[in-house]
């Protein structure tokens, strides 16, 4: 794996670790981590040892939004360096959401601002029960654009509308309830053992249905239920179907035995 400054990556029985580690910053978001976790993303996803990875951080916060250093910077940005910084952030947004492979948010202590964002762009995001979120962007006279997306994805316009205009902060266990998180732990030793056993999920499941499985949610969610939609589905149904993994998996089925996926 690449050496970096701002994350770890790791590679771990099939499953691949990107750690967010500036805990001393709290693992806040400047130019060097986003760069630094797009090109991590992308180095997993290439990975053919890699079926699943784990988006994790070290210390006390998940992700503490934006640094301020990196903030006070950006104050005086010119109008193209401002652009050219949101697409930075936007291309890590869609990196993580779009992964060919199933992605886990581990979350443990503060996610603010861009935090939120990461959490909401993976697939499945488990927190310990202390953890603790907002959106606090409009309390610097900002809006979470680049994130928003995948936030209102996440927990639905109208909790959006109430979390992104106040800024509260709310706990990991309103955050369940709104639909942010998947399950609630009580630590950390805990937490990996709630992500170990949905890798063992992850992991029995066919990898390229697994992505085909990601880009159909993407093209369906939202959309009407009209022939085009309903074409859209039977044409996929059908091109899974016909591949090589289709027809071994339902080979292994009728025939009783271990798909060729599956380690023995």
């Amino acid at each position: 794996m690449s050496e970096y400054q701002s994350i770890m990556t790791e590679v771990d029985g099939g499953v691949g670790i990107l750690t967010l580690n500036k805990a001393q910053r709290h693992n806040a978001f400047d130019e060097q981590l986003i760069a630094e976790m797009t090109a991590g993303l992308r180095e997993l996803e290439a990975d053919e040892r890699v079926r699943a990875v784990v988006v994790s951080s070290t210390g006390k916060s998940f992700c503490a939004g934006a640094d301020l250093h990196w903030m006070r910077r950006a104050a005086g940005y010119t109008p193209e360096e401002s652009l050219l910084d949101a697409n930075r952030l936007a291309e890590l947004m869609s990196t993580l959401n779009e992964l060919a492979k199933p992605t886990i948010a581990r979350v443990q202590g503060a996610a603010y601002g861009g935090g939120v964002g990461l959490i909401a762009a993976c697939d499945i995001a488990v927190a310990t029960y202390d953890a603790v979120f907002t959106l606090s962007e409009v309390k610097l006279g900002l809006v979470p654009a680049v994130i928003s997306p995948y936030v209102l994805a996440a927990i639905g316009e109208r909790y959006s509308r109430r979390y992104m205009l106040t800024a509260e902060r709310f706990s990991a266990a309103e955050a369940y309830r709104i639909g942010l998180l998947h399950e609630l732990v009580p630590g950390e030793e805990q937490l990996d053992d709630a992500i170990a056993e949905i890798l063992d999920s992850l992991l029995a499941n066919g990898p390229n249905a697994q992505a085909e499985c990601k880009a159909l949610i993407r093209v369906v969610a939202g959309q009407p239920i009209d022939d085009q939609t309903i074409e859209e589905t039977v044409q996929r149904i059908m091109r899974v179907r016909a591949s090589p993994e289709g027809r071994e998996g339902l080979a292994a089925f009728l025939d009783k035995r271990r798909p060729n996926w599956l380690a023995d």
